[in-house]
């Protein structure tokens, strides 16, 4: 028998649970508004989130305040060079009865069995084991031996990586970093904000005592209500043009695929709900195409992952200021 599909929230309703999600994230997370509202809005867009920064700027912790601040299953994985797809996934075990072999085999659910996962460290992997998530991330199911298994809704993969260490680490190919909805750099804090977590160490002492604010239904409620944002034929024709521009901008070797314009699209979507809005605007997509489309875009002859992501984000700004903006 299925359940019959949860009504979509009102822009109202869903704002005041960003808003109750946010002020819980910001007790563990000090100083970095903008990060923490765009981490709500990948939550919300139903889409997956990359950090990705320097060691100790609280990555871990705004992927476990999340975690916390919703009461849902949350399981971390910690990946190392040796880490097999098969310790990600799952493996077919022998069946035991009574301490004895049946001769069958039964599945042992991996710690991707959880509504929220946190890949830290997800580029110190093997290529191989990278891409095991590819399935999960796509289409929230995983395979094992010719047998699909479903994966918790709502489901929700915060990775982690540290673009300025290169030694035993592997970068993540483009078909892994186009199932990342937005890659976000955390950053330094201001002074002001940097002396407060010296005074008040919110990672030590707000953190484990985080207290979920919101269910499962709350959070696939307002999924559903991001879908029911309404965008305009113009937003589209706009958004589709700064994706044409990647296409063809001869700084770029790879642009932007039709999943990143779906990105953009669902990411202006949950941007414009957490506003109070049923519609979207040019600025929605304006203020999320470089978080969300950048990572996916590969420069012609740059150097190294950050230089790369830093030069994807000059030129999409540069394509920004140059592509007329509808209304």
């Amino acid at each position: 028998m299925t359940q019959d599909p949860l009504p979509p929230l009102s822009p109202s309703q869903a704002a005041e649970l960003a808003e109750k999600l946010r002020c819980n994230v910001e007790r563990a997370l000090r100083g970095k508004p903008e990060v923490v509202r765009q981490a709500i809005e990948t939550l919300a867009a139903g889409g997956h989130l990359l950090l990705e920064d320097v060691p100790g700027v609280g990555k871990t912790t705004l992927a476990s305040a999340l975690a916390r601040s919703v009461d849902v299953s949350f399981r971390r994985i910690q990946f190392t060079s040796d880490l097999l797809p098969s310790d990600v996934l799952g493996a077919a075990l022998p069946e035991m009865i009574d301490g004895r072999p049946t001769g069958g085999l039964v599945f042992q659910p991996g710690p991707i069995f959880a509504h929220v996962v946190l890949a830290d460290e997800i580029n110190r992997a093997s290529p191989k084991t990278q891409s095991a998530l590819l399935e999960a991330m796509s289409e929230g199911r995983v395979s094992v031996d010719g047998r699909t298994h479903l994966l918790p809704e709502p489901f929700f993969v915060v990775a982690t990586q540290n673009p300025s260490e290169h030694h035993g680490t592997n970068p993540l190919p483009e078909s892994q970093l186009d199932r990342f909805h937005l890659r976000l750099s955390i950053g330094y804090p201001d002074p002001e904000d940097e002396a407060a977590v010296l005074r008040d160490d919110p990672a030590a002492c707000e953190l484990p005592g985080l207290e979920a604010v919101l269910q499962p239904r709350d959070l696939l409620q307002l999924r559903s209500g991001v879908r029911t944002v309404k965008v305009d034929e113009a937003v589209v024709a706009y958004l589709l043009d700064l994706v044409a521009e990647t296409r063809t901008h001869e700084g770029l070797r790879i642009g932007a695929s039709t999943r990143a314009a779906l990105a953009l699209q669902r990411a202006a979507q949950a941007r414009a709900l957490l506003d109070r809005r049923d519609y979207a605007i040019p600025e929605d997509v304006q203020q999320l195409a470089i978080p969300v489309l950048a990572h996916r875009l590969v420069p012609e002859g740059s150097a190294g992952l950050e230089a790369c992501w830093e030069e994807a984000r000059w030129i999409l700004q540069e394509i920004l200021d140059r592509v007329p903006v509808p209304f």
